[in-house]
């Protein structure tokens, strides 16, 4: 539906309100400018849905500010990399993989006993101090590591780890890595 003129001269007199409110939401004129373009497109394809004798500048600040917590959102998630350095450098490993190694290691925590399996997740899962988890089990904190030291040499022996290089990737995916970056 076109924009009737009268509409079109307030969305247009709600422009420098708009870029105002935008630069102090984001601090950054360009990123307020590109807010301000998608606020006022998005009033003009959406204008049926404006409700006449309403405020319209209004309108078009809460679909401005609508569009702002998107962003916020979406950029919370994102890692900003703009010569794509950081794209270039990531390598994940196949999926599958890793959900094995997950199967394993559930299956390796199943075979420590109660003491040493409730130690090490209130340690390493919950990340409580070793304080914290002595309390917990109401026991003095020499217990505690002792028996976080008694779990991680089982899981280790379960899981067949002999060494730092067993930690990780495989072998062949830190290989497949390595080989990326020469080309």
């Amino acid at each position: 539906m076109p924009v009737e003129t009268s509409i079109e001269k307030q969305m247009l007199s709600a422009i420098p309100h708009l870029r105002a409110f935008a630069v102090s939401l984001t601090g950054d004129l360009d990123r307020a400018d590109d807010l301000v373009q998608g606020a006022v497109l998005t009033g003009i394809e959406k204008i049926d849905q404006f409700q006449p004798g309403t405020n319209l500048q209004a309108w078009l600040f809460t679909i401005l500010r609508n569009q702002f917590r998107t962003d916020y959102r979406k950029r919370k998630r994102e890692v900003e990399d703009p010569n794509g350095a950081w794209a270039e450098k990531s390598f994940t490993g196949p999926a599958q993989e890793s959900r094995l190694d997950f199967e394993d290691m559930l299956e390796a925590l199943s075979r420590l006993s109660v003491e040493q399996r409730e130690a090490v997740w209130l340690v390493a899962a919950e990340g409580m101090s070793y304080e914290e988890a002595a309390r917990v089990c109401q026991t003095n904190i020499g217990t505690i590591k002792s028996r976080i030291n008694r779990a991680r040499a089982n899981l280790a022996k379960n899981l067949g780890i002999d060494d730092d290089e067993d930690l990780g990737p495989t072998r062949m995916i830190r290989a497949t890595a390595m080989m990326e970056t020469f080309f």
